[in-house]
């Protein structure tokens, strides 16, 4: 069986190499984990959310490991010190709420009887994990679904492999049975095959649009629950009252942190016609400020793309809109660390359409499509021409109007004077092509159990 490489965005090496399971021994590994989850989920609620949070505080003191690790992995500069504090703010949270949120909703309790929802494991979850916020994104799920009573089988990315290899390692030292948490490797064959059989009671998925087609097709017919968290194209729209400044280093760091790769990053920006010109001028500067290089110097503050091939669709992208029509704002030679490949230099477009791919299709990289609109209206048309639904940032000081802007546009979360930002307490979901599904919030638990009635006459 061929392996299983992992390509370092770094220097181009192969920083890790797994073979993946095959089918028999995959399906052995998830026959472990339906067997243990029986006893797990018969533990006390308040055991096994402490048993969980001291895998977070295990992860945690892996910091010194993980950052360079991640680094190495997938690009991010060490300066900014991993994912720990939005995984500790959305494992406390979660592990906060669980006595609520699984509690037994009693409709009835009298001489007559007793009428209640109750809140079941589903049984066996599968988490399929990103490369590009390789823990948080997968505690969103791995977290809930363990505190519910579920087992955990993940599938890390490729491009962090190593990633859910420290995971599993955290949750183990604290007291997660080896056999209800099990981090695998598995290629695409496998994984689909595992599906379309019913292994799984529950699947989460975070990746791409045609991933989760993949996920969909295997699924068909199985009747197995799936949450799906696909493509984006995440807009920002600065209204004419906004503060200027506090927009623009907002919406830049949305749009370049991370190298430009995250889940609900700023892709297109729509800026009141009053202040276009500022807001770009402002914008380009900020830009020309980053440090595009080596992600395991301090002073990097943009390491390269995860891989040479997410670069080459980025350049694609800038290409085919300077070739429409697009300007360029920013001089890759003032980046001498793109070298072509993984490296890429960061780039503002103006003068772009909505003809053009980089405002249509999702880019994930360091590329920022700014155009001027003459009112909210126009704004609101233009941020619902995509086939995506994720997050929508508004820069306003009128949170009535925010809030009225908001109720137009499809998306899943609307963010007013920030951006990329994940609140634990809000249903993390998205609509048309982002996909469907619920995780973190109270939603999330829904997700990550099932309902069971309980109808108990007495007399």
């Amino acid at each position: 069986m061929s392996t299983i490489k992992l390509v370092s965005p770094v220097d181009g090496s192969i920083y890790a190499e797994r073979t993946p399971l095959g089918l028999d021994a995959a399906q052995a590994a998830v026959a472990r984990a339906r067997a243990a989850q029986r006893d797990w989920a018969a533990l006390p609620l308040a055991e096994r959310i402490k048993t969980v949070m001291a895998g977070i505080d295990a992860l945690e003191a892996m910091a010194p490991q993980i950052v360079p690790e991640l680094a190495w992995q997938m690009g991010r500069p060490v300066r900014y010190g991993g994912e720990f504090g939005g995984v500790r703010e959305r494992a406390a949270y979660m592990a906060q709420i669980a006595p609520e949120a699984l509690a037994d909703d009693v409709i009835e309790d009298s001489p007559a009887a007793t009428r209640l929802l109750a809140r079941e494991p589903q049984g066996v979850v599968f988490v399929i994990a990103p490369w590009n916020y390789p823990f948080l994104t997968a505690v969103n799920t791995v977290v809930p679904a363990l505190i519910a009573g579920n087992a955990v089988v993940l599938k890390h990315a490729t491009q962090t492999l190593i990633a859910g290899e420290r995971l599993a390692q955290a949750m183990h030292k604290a007291g997660v049975p080896e056999d209800v948490f099990q981090n695998v490797v598995l290629d695409h064959a496998t994984t689909e095959a595992l599906i379309a059989a019913r292994a799984f009671d529950f699947v989460n998925f975070t990746g791409s649009v045609g991933g989760g087609r993949a996920i969909e097709r295997a699924a068909a017919g199985t009747f197995t629950g799936t949450g799906l968290e696909l493509g984006g194209k995440d807009p920002g729209y600065v209204r004419a009252d906004a503060d200027l400044d506090a927009a623009v280093d907002g919406l830049m760091d949305g749009a370049m942190f991370n190298s430009g790769q995250c889940c609900c990053g700023i892709e297109r920006i729509y800026v009141h016609e009053s202040m276009f010109d500022a807001f770009v001028e402002k914008a380009v500067a900020w830009v020309r400020a980053q440090r595009l290089g080596n992600p395991l110097e301090q002073e990097t503050t943009m390491g390269p793309m995860a891989h040479a091939r997410f670069a080459v669709t980025v350049r694609e992208q800038i290409a085919d809109a300077l070739a429409q029509g697009a300007r360029a704002l920013i001089d890759v030679a003032e980046f001498p660390a793109d070298d072509g490949g993984a490296y890429l230099a960061p780039q503002i477009l103006v003068e772009v359409t909505h003809d053009m791919r980089v405002m249509r299709e999702e880019s994930f990289g360091p590329v920022v499509g700014i155009m001027p609109v003459k009112d909210d209206a126009e704004a609101v048309a233009l941020m619902n021409d995509s086939d995506f639904g994720l997050t929508a940032s508004i820069w306003t000081k009128d949170a009535g109007a925010a809030r009225a802007i908001g109720a137009q546009i499809q998306t899943g979360t609307i963010l007013m004077n920030r951006c990329d930002y994940l609140d634990p307490a809000l249903c993390w979901t998205g609509c048309k092509d982002t996909g469907r599904g619920a995780a973190l919030s109270k939603l999330g638990y829904l997700a990550l159990t099932r309902a069971k009635s309980y109808h108990l006459k007495k007399a």
